[in-house]
Parts: structure tokens; C-alpha cells; sequence
């Protein structure tokens, strides 16, 4: 019996009540916010997983007793990413924001403490729910609001048309042979042995931002063409 009351105390029932807001509000801004502009079906599934990792990683390293939980859990969990380097391949901005989104709401899940009391019970979820809804809206009005372009790095075989003079012609030359409609491009790394020069070109449509990490280029060498 005492097993059986331990596994449904109001304590871990609480965290699963929090948990089940914790996932519904990721999915949401992953698969309506983030998803249906970028279609990367990696990013989709690293999210929507570690939001589930760090939610009971966090429970359990503050322990059962929700009093002796402390801030200093949560932080030092971000100083353990941090050492740590989770990625390894180059993530675009949007996603690591999106990332430390899901991080950053699955860690206020875990750690939010729900009083036994009923009027500070509804009162803490409702806290905990008009912070779900701040986050969205904030997402969504950025989302609206701010238009994401999309990026691809390009190893391009003629070194000699990035001179200023050459600008339009080589817009005209890589939509000719990327069939994409070309923004802006940023020239990075030249090698003149090769014939061969880095490219980052801003181009308007839908998709995700594609970096390929073999080619580094410092940010300090990008360049307007």
C-alpha cells in the first residue's frame, strides 16, 4: 500500500499534470510555430524529445520534496549543456532559439512549485499557464511579423565573378543554376588553386536554412558582393 500511495501521491501526480501542459505547449510551438515554416523534421524531433528528457531530468534532481528545490538546479543543468556541447553540427540561429525556448519551458515546468492548498493550487496553474500563453504569443507575433530568410552555403567554381562590378551577373548566373530567386550574397573563403570560392546566398522562398558545416568560413571574412 505504501508503494501504491508513493506512486500517486498529489507531489508526482502534480509533475504529471505539469508535464502533460509542459509537452502540449512545446508540440504546439514546435509543430504549428516552428515546423510549418522550416519543415526540418530533425530539429522537430530533437525538440519535442529533449523537452521530455529535461522535464524529469530537472524533477528528479531537485527530488521528491518539491521544498529543498532550488534555482541553482536549473542553472547549473544549463552550465552542463554548455560544457557538454550537445551539438556538434552548426545549428542556425532560429533553431538554437527555438531550442533554448523548449529547454527554458520544460525546466519553469519541472521546477514550478504547486501548492496543496485548492486556491493556491488553481492560482499556480494559472501562473504557470499565463506564462504558456506569453510565450506563444510571442512567438507568434515574431513569426508574423518578422520574415525569416532562408540561406544555403554554395562552393562556387568561378572565383573571378565576385568582384562588385560582377554583382548582377552572378545573381543572374546562380539562379540560372540554382533556380532559386537570390536576395543577397556574401562572399567567404577564396581559393584560387582550386577555382573555387565559399558563397552564402539569402534567397527568397520557403524551406530551411541549409549551412553545411564542411565549409568554415570565420564570420570576419563574409563580405557583401
Amino acid at each position: 500500500m505504501d508503494f501504491i500511495q508513493d506512486l500517486f501521491s498529489i507531489d508526482f501526480c502534480n509533475a504529471l499534470v505539469r508535464f502533460i501542459i509542459c509537452i502540449a505547449v512545446n508540440w504546439v510551438i514546435v509543430n504549428r510555430l516552428y515546423y510549418k515554416k522550416s519543415h526540418r523534421r530533425d530539429f522537430y524531433f530533437t525538440f519535442l524529445l529533449i523537452s521530455v528528457a529535461i522535464f524529469f531530468l530537472v524533477y528528479f534532481m531537485m527530488g521528491m520534496d518539491r521544498g529543498k528545490a532550488t534555482m541553482g538546479v536549473g542553472l547549473g543543468l544549463f552550465g552542463i549543456f554548455s560544457i557538454m556541447r550537445y551539438r556538434t553540427d552548426t545549428m542556425p540561429v532560429r533553431e538554437m532559439t527555438y531550442l533554448f525556448i523548449i529547454v527554458c519551458l520544460s525546466v519553469v515546468h519541472a521546477m514550478v512549485d504547486i501548492e496543496a492548498d485548492y486556491i493556491n493550487y488553481l492560482a499556480d496553474y494559472g501562473k504557470l499557464l499565463i506564462i504558456d500563453v506569453i510565450v506563444l504569443v510571442s512567438i507568434t507575433l515574431c513569426e508574423m511579423t518578422l520574415k525569416v530568410q532562408n540561406t544555403k552555403l554554395i562552393q562556387y567554381d568561378r572565383p573571378e565573378m565576385v568582384k562588385p562590378e560582377n554583382r548582377e551577373q552572378l545573381i543572374a548566373d546562380l539562379e540560372q543554376r540554382t533556380g532559386l530567386k537570390i536576395l543577397k550574397v556574401e562572399v567567404g573563403g577564396i581559393d584560387f588553386l582550386k577555382d573555387s570560392v565559399v558563397l552564402r546566398v539569402t534567397y527568397d522562398g520557403k524551406g530551411a536554412s541549409e549551412i553545411d558545416a564542411q565549409y568554415t568560413v570565420r564570420k570576419s571574412q563574409w563580405r557583401n558582393v
